[in-house]
């Protein structure tokens, strides 16, 4: 990691860290401050563009939970298992709390996501009570299973303030700024929080 995105992750983590905790308490969520801690890692993690979204032959798309539900039904060890079903509660908290107002306009609302990723950290919070490295998540696991809509409510705040509402316009400037390098893009990303990475746009504009 160079010194300038040791930088940029400590600021990222800066500014989600007091963004959370104020939602928190503005939304009245008795937690701990593992679990917070825990959220704004998430949230950090997803400022990374690579996490959130996938390259596919339609452009850019959020990875479908069903397919992180199925690599969680085919791992081949626990440890997979567990890092996938992370992954499912992981994003489905992101999306069904970051992007709720888009969701409301699609076929897929936002109580599928609630579902699914509840589900995933309650199978979580059951899978990892005695097995290893995991069961210092298994309490958080626990209390992001019990207080789903809570935490979504959180980062529904959360994405008030930070202007992350619209799922689909965030991919179009995404996608402006892989086609381009457009710095403008650039920077309208990293005020809303994503990370653009070096190395992912069209080499054509190099």
């Amino acid at each position: 990691m160079t010194q300038t995105q040791l930088i940029v992750d400590t600021n990222v983590r800066e500014f989600f860290q007091g963004l959370v905790t104020d939602a928190v308490a503005n939304q009245h969520v008795e937690t701990t401050d593992e679990t917070v801690f825990y959220v704004v890692n998430l949230l950090v993690a997803f400022s990374d563009s690579r996490a959130l979204f996938e390259q596919t032959p339609d452009g850019l798309q959020i990875k479908p939970l069903a397919f992180l539900y199925g690599e969680a039904l085919e791992a081949r060890n626990a440890n997979e298992r567990n890092y996938a079903l992370k992954q499912l509660g992981d994003l489905a908290l992101f999306i069904s709390g970051i992007f709720t107002d888009s969701l409301n306009r699609k076929l897929v609302d936002v109580d599928y996501y609630i579902a699914m990723g509840g589900n995933a950290y309650g199978h979580l919070s059951d899978l990892t009570r005695d097995t290893g490295r995991w069961q210092v998540f298994n309490e958080i696991f626990d209390e992001l299973a019990g207080k789903f809509p809570a935490f979504v409510d959180v980062l529904g705040e959360v994405s008030e303030n930070t202007h992350l509402r619209n799922d689909s316009d965030i991919m179009r400037l995404y996608e402006v700024w892989m086609r381009t390098g457009s710095k403008r893009s650039e920077r309208k990303l990293r005020r809303l929080g994503i990370e653009p990475l070096s190395g992912s746009v069209s080499q054509r504009h190099h």
